[in-house]
């Protein structure tokens, strides 16, 4: 909770106060830094907050001109009792920091925050939809436990979205969704943005190692991130290719469906994966793999971790599903392989295995459309621009600004004839 002398507690002298929820406290860093400084840098007060009460996260939020507030949610739990009181304590946040705005991504933020901001009478409201969440998957709705969680997530967003200034998705699935559930009433508010971006300077790129194939996995560890799939398809392939490296990179996970450390422990003891943890930096395993796979069937945004690939200058494997496959152009910058299916992404890894030099090809142009569509400052000015935040006098002022940094895009371009292939349940295009 702010401090009662905090500045962020009075009105900033150009701009508005600004309150962003999150579902977990290093998110605010690792993927919403370039966001929030951009806010600062527009002249508001922001106050973030998450349910961590990480002294990391609050520091690197103190560097760049934002307050931290620790606030409790439970972001996996179904418990009633735990989300009535996550919503008395946003409640509460609000009447202290008086938000003129508030900016919640994520599913648990987006349904609490929404309706305690509508409660508190919070006059703007701007939701990230990074993803619907699970509950509107498809495997959620074939169970009668799943149906009942997705009609009592339908009512409490169309709570959360009513009057709401903007709602911003990432994928066309969760944009259909959102028409096919009447979760907002007017269709306008809805707005297309390619994910949370990847700062491609601070993603440089790097030559890929060229000696043998080295494959790298960054996920939270739940099943439905398509661990198991991974871990199948580099059993397989390491009869085949025994120089080949399989890394994974990523946390375990509170996710009902989280797959567990002994588990994990266990394949790396069989010889068949390396687990790497947890990391703050993922650039340096990066810098180490020639080839990223993500063979995810969890209801997506676009992936930050394969943007952050992309931008290094690695090809893309994954999944043929809503935001995943906004990262690769098949053939191109990589394929696209059928959901769950091991022997789709067998034959996709074996493929990049065997040809390193394509690998390579196909990374260099993962950084050109990295550049040219995902740039982070690019898509931070229209949704600044959107939710009417932007310092901009005008509109055409961001679009001017975002045909420059195309130009300088460019710089970042490989040309070279499009790629093809061929393979069992692998989409290529010549």
């Amino acid at each position: 909770m702010p401090k009662s002398n905090s500045l962020l507690l009075q009105q900033p002298k150009r701009g508005l106060r600004i309150l962003v929820l999150s579902s977990y406290s290093r998110s605010l860093t690792n993927f919403r830094l370039e966001l929030l400084k951009s806010m600062v840098r527009a002249g508001h007060a922001v106050v973030a907050a998450g349910p961590e009460d990480d002294p990391e996260v609050k520091a690197d939020l103190s560097r760049i001109g934002v307050e931290f507030a620790h606030t409790p949610m439970a972001r996996a739990s179904l418990s009633p009792v735990s989300d009535i009181a996550a919503l008395v304590r946003l409640r509460r946040l609000m009447k202290t920091i008086r938000p003129q705005v508030i900016v919640p991504y994520t599913m648990k933020p987006i349904l609490y925050g929404g309706i305690a901001a509508r409660i508190s009478g919070v006059p703007c409201r701007c939701f990230l939809v990074t993803g619907l969440g699970h509950v509107f998957s498809q495997a959620s709705l074939n169970t009668l436990k799943g149906r009942a969680i997705h009609r009592l997530s339908v009512s409490l967003y169309r709570r959360a979205f009513a009057g709401a200034k903007a709602v911003f998705v990432y994928n066309d699935a969760d944009w259909a969704d959102i028409i096919e559930n009447s979760l907002v009433e007017d269709v306008s508010i809805i707005h297309h943005v390619d994910g949370s971006g990847v700062d491609v300077d601070h993603y440089a790129f790097v030559p890929p190692p060229g000696e043998k194939p080295v494959f790298l996995m960054v996920a939270r560890l739940i099943r439905d991130k398509g661990v198991f799939e991974y871990v199948e398809a580099a059993r397989r392939l390491k009869r085949q290719r025994p120089d080949a490296e399989f890394l994974l990179l990523g946390p375990v996970d509170p996710n009902p469906a989280a797959i567990s450390l002994q588990e994990v422990q266990q394949w790396a003891r069989e010889g068949i994966i390396d687990y790497l943890g947890e990391t703050k930096d993922v650039r340096p395993f990066l810098a180490r793999c020639n080839i990223f796979v993500l063979p995810s069937y969890y209801r997506e945004g676009i992936p930050r971790s394969a943007l952050e690939a992309m931008a290094v200058g690695r090809p893309i494997i994954t999944t043929d599903l809503a935001g995943c496959r906004d990262t690769v152009e098949p053939g191109v910058n990589g394929y696209l392989v059928a959901p769950r299916s091991v022997d789709s992404l067998f034959d996709a890894m074996s493929a990049l295995a065997d040809r390193l030099e394509l690998a390579a090809e196909m990374g260099r142009h993962s950084r050109e459309l990295a550049c040219r569509r995902f740039d982070v400052h690019l898509i931070n000015e229209i949704l600044l621009d959107r939710m009417g935040l932007s310092n901009s006098k005008s509109p055409s002022q961001n679009l001017a600004s975002r045909g420059s940094r195309q130009r300088q895009a460019e710089k970042c371009t490989t040309t070279g004839q499009r790629l093809s292939g061929m393979g069992r349940g692998i989409s290529w295009r010549g």
